[in-house]
């Protein structure tokens, strides 16, 4: 019998509680997002999207109920996904009133302004889900502090938190410091 290092169990039976959470669900996924979505492709995507969720989870052993987490987990995703479209049909929206305005807008301007708005959803990436949520709640929706507690079923004090979080870790993600 062999005795391996307590650190490589660990890491097998992570890798055991993966493969096996994967293999016993990523079909079902697949199938749940795709009757609801009418796309296969972007089934697939969203699918592997929230199984690379479940890789970043530093317990995924612990995860009681696979199929409940996998469905909450796209379901935010889908979320984020109709957020970030939101965000990118203003910015066109805006471009389409300036152009009629002030003549087409430089195709350089354009993409600098693309490559911003991809900036903004890489940084928002890194946020704890509820924290970003709340965030995009406020600042997107523009809903008060009462009515995000209410939607993410925590206290206004909560929100209030999760607000601070998100503004410290942009202002430090755009001044280039470690987050706190």
């Amino acid at each position: 019998m062999h005795d391996f290092p307590v650190a490589d169990r660990t890491s097998a039976r992570r890798q055991q509680t993966l493969t096996t959470l994967y293999s016993d669900h990523h079909a079902w996924l697949h199938g749940w997002l795709r009757k609801k979505l009418g796309c296969s492709q972007h089934a697939a995507d969203l699918a592997h999207d929230a199984f690379v969720r479940v890789l970043l989870l530093a317990d995924p052993q612990n995860i009681k109920e696979p199929r409940a987490f996998l469905a909450t987990t796209a379901g935010r995703l889908l979320i984020d996904g109709a957020r970030r479209r939101k965000i990118e049909r203003a910015y066109m929206e805006a471009l389409a009133i300036q152009s009629q305005e002030a003549g087409m807008p430089d195709p350089a301007a354009i993409h600098v302004a693309l490559q911003t708005l991809e900036r903004i959803a890489l940084m928002l990436a890194g946020l704890p889900e509820k924290v970003r949520e709340a965030f995009l709640l406020s600042r997107l929706d523009g809903l008060t502090y009462s009515e995000i507690a209410t939607q993410l079923q925590v206290s206004p004090s909560t929100v209030k938190n999760y607000i601070s979080h998100a503004l410290v870790h942009c202002y430090h993600t755009l001044h280039g410091a470690d987050p706190l």
